[in-house]
């Protein structure tokens, strides 16, 4: 599970730094960061895929967003006996603390 969320988030980061980075331009110097890079890699990835450059980073986004739910999902299906487990005890403890502040008789002063 450790390496699946490994070889999920560092490509994740990588790409979403890198896109930030170089559609703002700030390159520190370094080629791959500029914008002129960020446009050529657009423009080869629409060329290949036969799409306009300006539709690739939204079809991106929606694939990162479909991962991240998928290996969320995956995550929370592995956990799910502990996750429910919780669940259950908070259910039932929230019951039955109100079911003891209820049935207190020295809730009030009055007489």
């Amino acid at each position: 599970m450790k390496w699946l969320l490994i070889f999920w988030f560092f490509p994740v980061t990588f790409l979403g730094l890198w896109y930030g980075l170089s559609y703002y331009d700030m390159n520190f110097g370094i080629f791959m960061l500029r914008r002129d890079f960020h446009d050529l890699v657009f423009a080869i990835y629409g060329q290949t895929l036969h799409l306009p450059p300006e539709s690739i980073p939204p079809l991106a986004a929606r694939a990162i967003a479909f991962d991240t739910v998928l290996v969320f999902g995956i995550i929370l299906w592995r956990k799910r006996k502990p996750i429910l487990a919780w669940l259950h005890n908070r259910r039932n403890g929230a019951q039955g603390d109100a079911e003891a502040f209820v049935k207190d008789d020295n809730l009030s002063s009055a007489p």
